[in-house]
Formats: structure tokens, C-alpha cells, sequence
């Protein structure tokens, strides 16, 4: 891992989930990688989740989970490119 992929990781862990983020709420995240192709990118290509709206499975009212709930999960909170633009401007 370069030293510019963890200065990027250590940002995602201290911005917290990126979602709660939008709502006022600071979450300890996961990293959740961008696929493209459906190949995994770059340590550089990630963006925080907690673990609900990483891979929790839920999809209710409250809550949308990324995996396995792509489609929602993007229409809810933005693309994921459009959420990886959030965490760099941050």
C-alpha cells in the first residue's frame, strides 16, 4: 500500500460513514471498494460505509444497505463516484 493510499484511508476512517455524514451523524466506517467492471479498484477508489449501509442487507424506511441493494442504495444516496466526490471535498 502506497503512502498515498493509506493518507487517503486514515481520511475515509476519520470523515466516518458517508451517508450518516450527510444526515448530521458521525458512524465509524468500513471501506467499501468501487467496482468497475465489476472488478475492484484502487485503495484510492473507496468511500467510508458503516456496516449498515455497507453490507447490513437492509432495505427499509430507514435504511439501505449498499450491498446487496445496489440499485436502491444509489437512488437513496447518490452514485457511489458521486459519493466518492463527497469524501474528496471533505
Amino acid at each position: 500500500m502506497t503512502k498515498q493510499e493509506k493518507k487517503w484511508l486514515q481520511h475515509l476512517a476519520d470523515i466516518g460513514c458517508i451517508v450518516c455524514r450527510l444526515n448530521g451523524i458521525y458512524s465509524p466506517a468500513d471501506i467499501h471498494h468501487i467496482l468497475k467492471s465489476g472488478k475492484r479498484q484502487s485503495h484510492l477508489e473507496t468511500i467510508p460505509l458503516c456496516p449498515t449501509h455497507h453490507r447490513g442487507g437492509i432495505n427499509n424506511d430507514i435504511a439501505v444497505s449498499r450491498h446487496p441493494f445496489k440499485r436502491e442504495f444509489e437512488e437513496r444516496y447518490g452514485t457511489e463516484n458521486e459519493l466518492h466526490e463527497r469524501c474528496k471535498s471533505l
